[in-house]
């Protein structure tokens, strides 16, 4: 779970006529026996790996032995399980719907129809994107990059930058525009200039990806390969002027207020008069550019770079951007380099993954009301709300009690918990998709249009008020996300369901699972990055001088701490990209556990084995490894390493344990053992 990017590109009234703090004396008989039935749940250990030795295989090694990686995947966990569980569910509504049998689905049904219509894909080849290659080919001059780009972006098509409504960091009420860097074909910056043979191959991979393409789009192959040679020529300067993931961490770097008089007369190598009135923002003068340095380097790359080069590269982004929903060879290409490659998967996934996905992302709302209507029902919500109640209440004492914090601080800090506002399930009011147009025979037509139609949507939003009922995750999603600009929590349905969330499980597994999520994300606002954020959500330095550096000081040793960490054998954990999330899962954890005693009535009762000689204690434990119980392909390990803010999931459930006096009570383990780190032991909240 992460906290929710800066730029933006995510019944009641019986539970109400109860009371949620009533929710426990009002079970009914049935209730009672399920938790009793639960209560008897045996867990799946591994016996011989000492859960004082590495936790992760104790708690996870039968699952990971009974759960091979599926072919069509290059990472399978506990979590991936869950969103097929869930996908499995919308296909069967998509399905129906695709039959034209269900009520209020036919827009939701004619996306799904058209996107499984996989010979009509085949027949039209790469006939669906030439009219936006066409267009790329007729631009004479750089002068019409501008509009040409915003042609681009509305049909989704990553080209040159990125531009789109921002929660403005000085007012979190305002919706400003924001220019933002993008436009690269590798999943990070790096990719294009380290130098180990590894990195290497992987970008001969990619310029002989490029051509693959092109050479399916009509090029010869000498022709593709000069293409290729261009387009990796290019995205290589723009990767030179790209912020790296980590310096993205510090929220003051892309804090660059401008107004869009000054920004469009310095930079140059765009018309972004022509570009803002084309893509159809609204006017507006006030502005945030969130990393300078890349326009400035965007120039320079237009300047010293052909026309002729900067068009192939944009026809390279246009069929990259639809290679997906082409023709089989398109599909295949795709796949070989971004699922093989990149990621180690050996096969594509099955078609109707693919669409169930695509449907979820462009009309998530529409297709998530149902299936919230079968998943999601107001009993969830009333438990979810009775830990939502109990991790907030562990969190002030936890922030009372600190011994490093100033009471000037304090204050700042439980007035911005006590602000911090939950989402659960699913949005109030259901998003209005009339004005998308949905075809039943127009595939890659209907990607177009609705990325329009996203994009047009979020463009809106500039010169508004925020709308803080908003959800930038759809209901079906399986994650839960932290906003520091709105401070709020965010809980899908999705992920509203077993192993995370399970009705039918006790108070230990729920704490360890689903409870330590909801402390990972409120302490999201408490991490290096969400810290800076004051109880409003303005970017506002609410610290005292004193604290902050002593802040930093308790956040280095979870930097020391996982960036020794290694995956795949060969590469090491990036520290400071996941920062963050170390945080937000320490933090969540031991939360989880303080809410657990007080709700159990202290240690006595955590202490207490039930019938298969378990503590509730243990089961906090067990619950929190089984949400990461997953293994990955080496090639999979690699990509998360350089690019995923979180860590793998063995060092997520092994280092935050590890951290923890609790843990090596719980299970008696002594100060040699691997998963005691004693004295060495890392704690900032």
């Amino acid at each position: 779970m992460a906290s929710k990017g800066l730029f933006l590109t995510v019944s009641l009234l019986a539970v109400a006529a109860i009371g949620v703090g009533s929710y426990y004396s009002f079970k009914s008989q049935q209730q009672e026996k399920e938790a009793a039935e639960a209560a008897k749940m045996k867990l799946v250990l591994d016996q011989e790996v000492s859960p004082c030795d590495d936790f992760f295989l104790h708690a996870c090694g039968p699952w990971i032995k009974a759960n091979p990686i599926p072919a069509d995947r290059s990472r399978w966990g506990t979590f991936d399980e869950l969103q097929q569980r869930n996908q499995n569910l919308l296909h069967d509504i998509l399905e129906k719907a695709a039959k034209g049998n269900e009520a209020g689905t036919a827009k939701i049904g004619a996306f799904y129809a058209a996107c499984m219509d996989e010979a009509a894909a085949d027949a039209a080849g790469v006939t669906p994107v030439k009219p936006l290659l066409d267009q790329i080919a007729a631009v004479k001059d750089k002068a019409a990059l501008g509009a040409l780009i915003a042609t681009l972006h509305n049909a989704g098509v990553n080209a040159l930058f990125g531009f789109g409504a921002q929660q403005s960091f000085a007012k979190a009420e305002d919706t400003i525009a924001a220019f933002d860097q993008g436009g690269l074909g590798l999943p990070d910056r790096d990719y294009y200039f380290k130098d180990d043979e590894r990195s290497t191959t992987l970008r001969d991979a990619y310029v002989k990806h490029v051509a693959a393409i092109f050479v399916l789009a009509g090029d010869s192959a000498e022709a593709a390969d000069k293409k290729a040679a261009a387009v990796m020529a290019f995205e290589t300067r723009l990767a030179s002027g790209t912020m790296s993931k980590v310096d993205r961490r510090d929220t003051a770097k892309l804090n660059n207020p401008t107004s869009f008089a000054a920004f469009s007369g310095s930079a140059k190598g765009v018309d972004f008069a022509a570009y803002v009135r084309e893509v159809g923002a609204p006017a507006f003068t006030d502005m945030n550019v969130n990393d300078p340095g890349f326009f400035t380097s965007l120039d320079k790359a237009l300047a010293e770079t052909s026309l002729d080069d900067i068009k192939t590269y944009l026809a390279w982004q246009s069929l990259r951007a639809t290679a997906p929903w082409l023709s089989k060879g398109f599909v295949d290409e795709n796949f070989g380099f971004y699922g093989k490659t990149m990621s180690g998967a050996a096969e594509n996934r099955p078609r109707w993954k693919r669409c169930t996905s695509a449907a979820d992302g462009a009309l998530g709302e529409d297709l998530g009301k149902h299936f919230v209507e079968a998943a999601f029902g107001p009993e969830h919500k009333a438990r979810m709300l009775v830990m939502l109640d109990d991790l907030r209440a562990a969190y002030a004492e936890d922030i009372k009690q600190l011994d490093w914090m100033s009471d000037e601080t304090k204050v700042k800090a439980l007035e911005k918990l006590s602000a911090m506002a939950q989402k659960i399930g699913y949005p109030e009011t259901w998003r209005d998709y009339t004005a998308l147009e949905v075809r039943k025979d127009d595939l890659v037509g209907n990607q177009f249009r609705s990325a329009r139609f996203e994009n047009g949507y979020q463009l809106a939003k500039i010169g508004q008020k925020v709308d803080k009922n908003e959800w930038f995750m759809t209901p079906p999603t399986v994650n839960a996300y932290y906003d520091p600009s709105q401070n709020n929590i965010n809980f899908p349905a999705g992920i509203l369901q077993p192993p995370f969330f399970d009705f039918k499980a006790d108070d230990g597994l729920n704490y360890g699972a689903i409870g330590a999520v909801i402390g990972h994300e409120m302490t999201h606002g408490f991490d290096d990055e969400g810290r800076a954020f004051d109880a409003a959500g303005n970017l506002k330095d609410w610290w005292t001088e004193e604290d902050g550096h002593k802040f930093e000081a308790k956040a280095q040793c979870l930097v020391d701490q996982y960036g020794s960490y290694q995956v795949a054998g060969d590469t090491n954990q990036n520290g400071k990209l996941t920062l963050g999330e170390n945080t937000a899962d320490n933090g969540g954890l031991r939360l989880a556990l303080m809410a657990l005693k007080n709700r159990a009535g202290g240690d006595a009762a955590l202490a207490r084995k039930d019938a298969n000689g378990v503590t509730a204690e243990q089961k906090l434990f067990y619950g929190w490894a089984s949400v990461w119980c997953s293994s990955s392909k080496p090639e999979n390990e690699r990509l998360r390493a350089q690019t995923d803010p979180h860590s793998a999931p063995r060092h997520r459930v092994n280092g935050t344990v590890a951290n923890m006096p609790e843990f090596a009570k719980a299970f008696n383990c002594q100060p040699t053992d691997k998963m005691v780190r004693g004295d060495k032991a890392c704690k900032v909240w």
